[in-house]
């Protein structure tokens, strides 16, 4: 089976901070695959820009250098590699100044039926300076585009200040907030299961579903990110955005149809039903970690303080929550949340467990019944399991077993698994705002988020450790064996 590809229309990209790592591991080479894959048109152009001083030359051989580095070598074709470096040019710029402004602009100008896109692959102190200039110099206009990079804000009122500098020059239908994870194959396959498929949504609700679990853990450190992450911490960088993002398409209620609005008014009003989490409840609620050295891919590796050069830190590197979605559909449906680093392995599913049916027909000798499970694989190996109760084959009477379906992406489709980046700067020429978030959506999530930090720093509690190569702190297995259940561990799919 082959994937089919779909051209877009012709083009200007714009990339800021186009030296940057974001853009050399994730940008250049999502680009490089779609032109590879013909999806470009011939008249489509990508331009770098930064303040580091380049010749097109230069910027062009750091490009080449990335794809080589970050693109399997049996996915680089000598051909198609030419013809994307040959898309590329560069414009040093000062992205808080006016140094190289005009010529970004000339560089930016693009026929009339073109697309121009903005990408912001910066700090978002720039966001607004950026926006500004693109704006003062005439660049905006109804085939323009911005798009934005997380941490969109660190609370609800930096994310209102983000969203209001960059809404000044662009409206709200321009705007692309990204969120990488919304653009991952199984992430969407998720919309395909419930709303495809009459088999999922009579039984998506509190009548059928005993609990959600999503996890997403990570087997390395804050590597060298230790700055950025000593003010962020596990919540924002992860719970914020990934983690209640998946929550929302797991949870929300079926959409007219999915279009962009209709996705995200039904994501919002999960939001908004969010039980409040603070003072009164974090204790029992919330579990906050930092790792410590350990051991993890064969090797000892040091813990947080450690790779932050720090003798003492309150940085969170690992969370667990319990939240409630306060409705019809989910009353009384526990969803276990966590993240962390420098955890046992690198995984992200979402695990949906339906109650135990209410009365067994077999005799003991038949074994438990487990309650079926749904296991959407994220990353790595993406796929879905549905784990069924069965009988082991063979005479001498019922003998039960709980095994799975398993459908694997790569097995299933026999193409390479696109990047979500791939769809996502595609999505954006295309118009297609469905996978990025919208404003409302931004601050629903920091009101709910808020007073949980808030709590954490009136309490000065220090974050829970935990060994690294571990599965975090014992509590967090607390936090969900106190309501008879626990978290799901599974092997590869």
């Amino acid at each position: 089976m082959t994937s089919r590809v779909i051209p877009v229309s012709p083009f200007v990209l714009v990339v800021f901070g186009a030296t940057g790592d974001l853009s050399q591991r994730k940008l250049l080479p999502a680009l490089y695959h779609r032109d590879q894959a013909g999806q470009l048109p011939d008249e489509a152009r990508i331009v770098g820009t930064s303040r580091r001083s380049l010749s097109e030359d230069a910027f062009r051989a750091l490009a080449k250098k990335a794809i080589e580095e970050h693109v399997a070598a049996r996915d680089i074709e000598p051909v198609a590699l030419e013809r994307f470096l040959a898309r590329l040019s560069y414009v040093a710029a000062d992205a808080g100044g006016k140094e190289g402004w005009d010529a970004l602009a000339r560089a930016a100008e693009a026929e009339e039926h073109f697309v121009r896109v903005f990408y912001l692959a910066t700090s978002p102190d720039l966001f607004g300076p950026i926006c500004e200039r693109i704006g003062a110099h005439g660049l905006v206009d109804g085939r323009s585009r911005v798009v934005v990079e997380k941490p969109l804000g660190k609370d609800l009122a930096s994310a209102r200040r983000l969203n209001e500098a960059i809404g000044r020059v662009f409206p709200e239908e321009s705007i692309y907030r990204i969120d990488h994870y919304l653009g991952k194959e199984t992430v969407q396959n998720l919309m395909a299961l419930r709303f495809a498929n009459a088999l999922f949504e009579p039984l998506w609700n509190a009548a059928h579903i005993d609990h959600v679990q999503i996890t997403v853990a990570e087997s390395l450190g804050v590597e060298g990110r230790a700055g950025y992450y000593d003010t962020a911490g596990a919540m924002r960088d992860m719970v914020q955005n990934h983690i209640l993002q998946l929550l929302c398409l797991v949870a929300m209620e079926t959409p007219t149809s999915i279009a962009a609005d209709p996705v995200r008014d039904e994501k919002l009003k999960v939001l908004k039903a969010l039980v409040p989490i603070g003072p009164h409840n974090a204790g029992q609620l919330t579990v906050r970690g930092q790792y410590r050295a350990g051991a993890s891919a064969g090797g000892a590796v040091p813990g947080y303080l450690e790779e932050l050069g720090a003798h003492v830190s309150n940085t969170e590197t690992f969370v667990a929550l319990k939240a409630e979605i306060a409705n019809w559909r989910w009353a009384g449906v526990p969803f276990y949340l966590r993240t962390g680093k420098r955890l046992a392995t690198r995984v992200s599913e979402i695990v949906v467990t339906f109650r135990a049916i209410p009365h067994s027909v077999f005799d003991a000798g038949a074994g438990p019944i487990t309650p079926n499970r749904l296991v959407i694989r994220l990353q790595p190996d993406e796929g879905v399991k549905l784990w069924l109760m069965i009988k082991d084959p063979g005479p001498g009477g019922m003998r039960l077993q709980h095994l799975p379906l398993d459908m694997s992406f790569a097995e299933a489709f026999g193409v390479r698994n696109p990047d979500a980046y791939e769809r996502l700067i595609l999505d954006v020429v295309r118009g297609n705002q469905t996978l990025f978030m919208r404003r409302d959506e931004v601050e629903a999530a920091w009101t709910w988020i808020d007073p949980i930090i808030e709590t954490w720093q009136e309490t000065r509690d220090a974050p829970k450790s935990y060994t690294a190569g571990t599965w975090g702190p014992s509590a967090s297995i607390a936090l969900i064996e106190r309501d008879g259940r626990t978290w799901y561990e599974d092997g590869a799919l």
